[in-house]
C-alpha cells in the first residue's frame, strides 16, 4: 500500500488539503486515470512524453487535435520515445464528429489545454460541459478573466496559468516571500521581482534573439499591458516601459515588463508589497530592436500581428535553447537592516526517454503536470489560481524537481 502524508494549508478564505509530492505517481497512476491533452505541438508532445515515461504505472493518454493525423503522429512519437509500453491515442478535438472523442471526454479526469491562448475559453467550456478538471498554460489576461467568470462555480477544479511564466515563477516568488517574512520577522516587503527568459545560447545582431517558443505569444506579451504593484496598489503599466539591466551568474541580461507573467500576484500581494512585477529576460540590445519594429507598424494593422510579422522576417527559430529564471524579495527586517533573498536557475534541454526535450518544453510541461497532480489529488472545485497553491508542496513535487531542482 502506498504511503503519503496530508498537509492542511490555509490561504485567504481557501482551505485545501495538499498531498505530498508522490501522490500523483504513487496513488493516481495505479488507477490508470485517463488524461486528455488538447493540442499536438511542442508542449502537448512533451506533456504526453513525460506522463508516459515518468509515471510509475501505466497511464491512459488521449491527444486531441483538429488535425487527427497530427494527433496520431504525436501519439506514435510518445509511444516510440517513452521507453516502455504506454497507452496513447490520437483523436479529433471535436466530440460531435468522433464517438471515441466523446467517450474520452465523458471518461477523462482532467483536460490539459496546450492549445494557443485565444482558444482557452472554448477549451474551458468543453471541460465544464463534460465535468472534467481543467489545466491551462496561457498568459493571455482577457481569456483568463473569461474562464474565471465561467468556472467560478464549477464542480471540478480549473487551475489557470500553470506553465513556467505564469506558473512556476509565481509559486517560487510566493515561497521566497514567506521565507523572507519568516526569516526577518516581518509581514511585508519592499519588492518582489520575477524574471524569466526562454533564450538561445547565442545572440547575434540586430535582434539578439532566436525563437524558442510561439512567435505570436512573444509578440502578444510585448504589446499587451502588464499588471504590477506600485506603491502597494495594483496597476497596469505599458509593456516594455521599464527596462533594466542585471547580471545573473556572471551573464548580463536586460529585462522589461511584459504581459501575463505576474498571474494573480498583483491582486494577492496588493497592500503587502510596495512593488511587484514580472519582467522577461533577454540579451542586451533585443528590446531596442523590438521598439524599432513597433515604431514602423503598418497603419491600420493589428499591433500584435504586425510585430509578429516583423519578427518572423528577421528572427530565426532555434532548437537548442535554455531557460533562465530569477526571483528576489527585498525589504527591511525587524532588525532595521535591508535584506534580500534570491533564487536563480539556468535550465538546459533535458533527456526524457529516447528524446531530448527543449528547455521550454520541459519546464512548461512539468509545471502543468504538477498542477494536474494538485487537482487530481484533492478534488478541488472552481477556479484555482497561482496564489492558491501551497509553494512548498508544489516546488518539491515529483515532476518539478527533476527539471527545476530544489529551492
Amino acid at each position: 500500500m502506498c504511503q503519503f502524508f496530508l498537509r492542511w494549508t490555509t490561504y485567504g478564505s481557501l482551505k485545501y488539503t495538499y498531498l505530498n509530492a508522490g501522490i500523483f505517481l504513487s496513488l493516481l497512476m495505479p488507477q490508470n486515470i485517463h488524461i486528455l491533452i488538447a493540442g499536438a505541438g511542442g508542449i502537448a508532445s512533451a506533456a504526453g512524453l513525460l506522463l508516459a515515461a515518468w509515471s510509475k504505472d501505466p497511464v491512459r493518454i488521449s491527444i486531441l487535435n483538429r488535425n487527427v493525423a497530427r494527433a496520431e503522429e504525436v501519439a506514435r512519437w510518445i509511444r516510440t520515445g517513452a521507453g516502455r509500453p504506454c497507452e496513447v491515442q490520437g483523436l479529433s478535438l471535436d466530440p460531435h464528429s468522433d464517438a471515441e472523442t466523446l467517450r474520452s471526454l465523458q471518461e477523462a479526469e482532467v483536460l490539459l489545454d496546450c492549445l494557443p491562448g485565444f482558444l482557452a475559453p472554448a477549451m474551458a467550456k468543453l471541460a465544464l460541459q463534460y465535468n472534467t478538471h481543467y489545466v491551462n498554460l496561457t498568459e493571455y489576461v482577457k481569456e483568463t478573466q473569461a474562464i474565471q467568470s465561467m468556472a467560478k462555480n464549477a464542480r471540478k477544479g480549473f487551475l489557470l496559468q500553470t506553465g513556467l511564466a505564469p506558473g512556476y515563477i509565481n509559486v517560487l516568488a510566493r515561497l521566497l516571500f514567506h521565507r523572507f517574512c519568516d526569516t526577518h520577522a516581518v509581514q511585508k516587503a519592499d519588492s518582489i521581482e520575477m524574471k524569466v527568459g526562454a533564450l538561445p545560447h547565442h545572440a547575434v545582431p540586430p535582434h539578439y534573439y532566436g525563437f524558442t517558443w510561439s512567435p505570436i505569444g512573444v509578440a502578444t506579451e510585448y504589446v499587451e499591458p502588464a499588471l504590477v504593484i506600485r506603491g502597494l496598489k495594483k496597476q497596469k503599466r505599458p509593456a516594455l516601459s521599464e527596462i533594466e539591466e542585471l547580471i545573473i551568474d556572471g551573464v548580463r541580461y536586460e529585462a522589461d515588463l511584459t504581459s501575463g507573467g505576474a498571474a494573480d500576484l498583483p491582486e494577492h500581494f496588493a497592500g503587502k508589497v510596495h512593488n511587484l512585477d514580472y519582467k522577461t529576460l533577454r540579451f542586451p540590445g533585443h528590446y531596442a530592436w523590438v521598439k524599432k519594429q513597433l515604431a514602423v507598424q503598418v497603419s491600420g494593422e493589428d499591433t500584435v500581428e504586425s510585430l509578429e510579422k516583423s519578427m518572423l522576417r528577421a528572427v530565426p527559430h532555434l532548437e537548442d535553447d535554455q531557460i533562465v529564471l530569477y526571483a528576489a524579495v527585498q525589504g527591511y527586517g525587524s532588525d532595521g537592516n535591508l535584506h534580500r533573498i534570491e533564487h536563480a536557475r539556468r535550465i538546459p534541454p533535458i533527456r526524457v526517454g529516447a528524446y531530448q526535450l527543449r528547455a521550454i518544453q520541459a519546464t512548461t510541461a512539468t509545471a502543468m503536470l504538477q498542477a494536474a497532480e494538485l487537482l487530481l489529488g484533492n478534488s478541488l472545485q472552481g477556479v484555482v489560481l497561482q496564489s492558491h497553491i501551497d509553494p512548498a508542496s508544489f516546488l518539491n513535487g515529483d515532476f518539478i524537481t527533476p527539471v527545476y531542482g530544489t529551492v
